[in-house]
């Protein structure tokens, strides 16, 4: 484990270092295509640096935070869009921070009288509506967050030592312990990289999760609701370009339907990579059956809303019942029995031995002296 932490740090030192050459490069090389090759070789470095980690918390976490989210901002980046454009005198800490952190800075608050005029700041293109604020959350809100997340890292905790026993557990109740380990875990991860960068970098940023298991629809559940740093990634580097493809041929009403799908398609090629990084096995091709059954349900509940154009809809209860019940179901059958194929649960308990081990002889050494 001690090569592993000393390959972590090296590696994020090398992100550091590449990243402070993509900020020099928006600043002596103009947007577009000549920016993108400079930024290329990055790019595929990105895609390289996560093949030196084989623990699936350090490998995975780098893998999604640089092969995936800096990488589809860089290229954004590239041709003048996305977070790191929105502001021309971005500092670099703030740079390197939002390029492959899973963070997004809260937009200005609007006053009461821009809606009343009819404009939502939030929809501006003005850089200056996009700066960052400095107001603190409420010591209540501070605390119901605390305690939302101590809760849930308790119940990991408990989930850990639960599969000491699960030999002695039917396999589909281990597949639902999963699910929660796996939503409980992200949500910590985000949740802590969002609070260091509040501390270090005096931000606030928007939430990763908005709770999922409250979802009504598909719609609502994957644009809303479900790690919402992938879905902000994902609107200006896939839906929105295919959605003005698809505008010119079939009108922007009914573009939403192959740019909703064609977004599913990108986000499961970079699942299955996500998966590649994980287990180093071949890929079964389950991960791209999810997000495509997935999306094509989506496309299809979006088309079918626009056909009844608000004329009848299902009870709240009913419809959230049906939504959180087919996102497990298909995550029973399709997403998570690929954590046991590729042994990635196996190796994740390794790192939680490692650390209980390393807490272990720390606490005997404090107490000798």
């Amino acid at each position: 484990m001690e090569g592993e932490i000393q390959n972590f740090i090296w590696v994020w030192i090398t992100v550091f270092i590449s990243l402070c050459y993509c900020y020099a490069i928006g600043k002596f090389i103009s947007k577009g295509t000549k920016r993108l090759l400079f930024i290329l070789p990055v790019v595929c470095f990105f895609l390289y640096l996560p093949l030196n980690l084989f623990s699936p918390h350090l490998g995975g976490t780098t893998a999604f935070f640089i092969a995936w989210l800096a990488n589809f901002k860089l290229l954004l980046f590239a041709f003048g869009k996305g977070p790191l454009s929105s502001d021309p005198s971005i500092s670099l800490p703030l740079f390197t921070a939002v390029s492959c952190l899973p963070i997004k800075i809260q937009k200005e608050n609007p006053s009461p009288k821009s809606y009343q005029n009819g404009h939502n700041p939030q929809n501006s293109s003005n850089p200056s509506q996009n700066s960052q604020i400095r107001e603190d959350p409420s010591p209540r809100k501070l605390r119901d967050s605390f305690l939302n997340y101590a809760i849930k890292g308790i119940l990991v905790a408990v989930m850990v030592r639960v599969y000491d026993y699960s030999d002695h557990i039917h396999p589909r109740i281990i597949l639902f312990l999963y699910a929660f380990h796996i939503y409980f875990l992200l949500e910590l991860n985000l949740a802590i990289t969002a609070a260091l960068a509040r501390t270090l970098l005096g931000i606030e940023l928007e939430p990763q999760f908005n709770e999922p298991y409250l979802s009504t629809s598909l719609q609502d559940f994957w644009g809303k609701r479900w790690n919402l740093m992938v879905t902000s990634i994902l609107r200006p580097t896939v839906y929105e370009p295919t959605r003005n493809i698809f505008s010119r041929a079939i009108g922007r009403k009914w573009a939403t339907l192959p740019a909703v799908f064609g977004t599913f398609v990108v986000s499961a090629l970079m699942h299955e990579l996500m998966f590649y990084y994980l287990g180093r096995t071949t890929p079964t091709g389950d991960i791209s059956v999810f997000f495509l059954l997935h999306g094509f349900c989506l496309t299809a509940e979006i088309a079918f809303k626009k056909w009844l154009n608000g004329r009848w809809q299902l009870p709240g209860l009913v419809s959230g019942i049906l939504t959180v019940g087919f996102v497990m179901s298909t995550g029973f059958w399709l997403f998570f029995p690929n954590f046991m194929h590729s042994q990635i649960d196996v190796r994740a308990f390794e790192d939680y031995a490692t650390v209980v081990a390393f807490l272990k002889n720390t606490s005997e050494n404090v107490m000798r002296f």
